[in-house]
């Protein structure tokens, strides 16, 4: 593959970075590229977009994603905990039976006409699954996933201002059912994430941040991986699907949900030979660029909580539904796309019977 240096893209205004090394130097290095815009809109929002927002009390100080500071460090400690590998690993029964539910009504759909594969089956177990894991219930799972996919459409796409307006009142919806949230875990501290964070002695305002994006990231992501992984399958010269991590690793390492972050420059460096001026605002190229699967969640202090659970989410939505794609077609070759700064997938993989079987996800397995 040929080695792109840094460059400055106009339309952008960024400097654009995705040689793998390269890419590994910058996030390696979080005191010279600092986080500092990790979730600041990319679109700069309008005084009627920021007059909803400051309306509801929005506000995201650092915490997690866009935090270099001295907070990080026990913040970042007091979520892992929710992510460890045991509790991770033990959620796989529950993943696989959320998964095989929804591939099995969606069987039954296929006989009356064609099913978005988005909708149908990735769309909420992700959701629910890191509910479970945050010790979060009475969540209105639909209106968080509007929540998710508004949101970030709000901080990483290039909405106008009536888009924005929209997105606003959306955002602003989310951010009073956090807040509500967080006075209930601060009348009656429980143990899941809203009362670990006011144990940990955090503002309001820092943990409506940390829940924020964790609640979008935690699973919104995840759908949008499950989806590329369906899409790619389907539109793979092979349908038999004999090794369902590799299939995600490579979705991973091709096609990830998240093929961009980014990152500034807290003073002048150079990347691969190339000066950067301090307060350069830098896009990171993280998969598509012929480096590790790895790098799609990042590295070093910032790296991605939930890579281990979204390795498994996928994996087990590609064992479930290896049977049911083999038997249907695309309808689309090209669906339409959520294309955002940081966020790619296909909106939706709409599938038609081609082939009458007997499929579960059982079966997959014991095969």
């Amino acid at each position: 593959m040929t080695h792109c240096p840094a460059r400055y893209d106009e339309s952008l205004g960024m400097w654009v970075i995705d040689e793998p090394a390269e890419v590994r130097e910058v996030l390696l290095d979080p005191a010279t590229f600092r986080p500092d815009n990790a979730v600041v809109a990319h679109t700069a929002l309008s005084v009627k977009a920021l007059r909803v927002l400051q309306g509801a009390g929005f506000a995201l100080p650092p915490t997690l994603a866009n935090n270099a500071g001295p907070s990080h460090r026990p913040i970042r400690a007091a979520v892992a905990r929710f992510f460890s590998p045991a509790r991770v690993a033990a959620v796989e029964p529950l993943t696989r039976r959320l998964v095989s539910e929804r591939i099995d009504a969606a069987r039954a759909a296929l006989e009356f006409g064609p099913v978005d594969l988005v909708e149908a089956v990735a769309a909420e177990p992700p959701a629910l699954v890191l509910l479970h894991l945050l010790g979060l219930d009475d969540v209105d799972v639909p209106a968080l996933k509007a929540w998710s996919r508004e949101s970030l459409e709000l901080f990483w796409g290039w909405p106008d201002e009536d888009r924005q307006l929209e997105l606003a009142h959306s955002a602003a919806e989310f951010y009073g059912w956090l807040w509500q949230r967080v006075g209930a875990a601060r009348r009656l501290p429980g143990d899941d994430l809203f009362g670990v964070l006011v144990t940990l002695g955090l503002s309001d305002e820092e943990i409506c941040a940390v829940a924020y994006f964790l609640l979008i990231a935690g699973q919104e992501t995840t759908t949008q991986l499950i989806s590329t992984v369906f899409h790619r399958l389907l539109t793979a010269a092979a349908a038999v699907v004999a090794d369902a991590a590799a299939v995600v690793e490579d979705a991973l390492r091709e096609a990830s949900s998240v093929p961009t972050w980014r990152r500034v420059a807290a003073r002048p460096a150079a990347v691969g030979g190339v000066e950067l001026p301090a307060g350069a605002p830098i896009l990171l190229g993280l998969s598509g660029h012929g480096g590790p699967a790895d790098l799609a969640f990042g590295l070093g202090i910032h790296r991605c909580l939930g890579a281990g659970l979204a390795r498994l989410e996928a994996r087990v939505a590609v064992e479930c539904a290896g049977a049911l794609l083999s038997v249907v077609r695309a309808v689309e070759d090209q669906p339409p796309m959520i294309e955002l700064l940081s966020f790619r997938a296909p909106a939706r993989v709409v599938v038609a019977s081609a082939i009458t079987a007997e499929l579960t996800c059982t079966d997959t397995l014991d095969k």
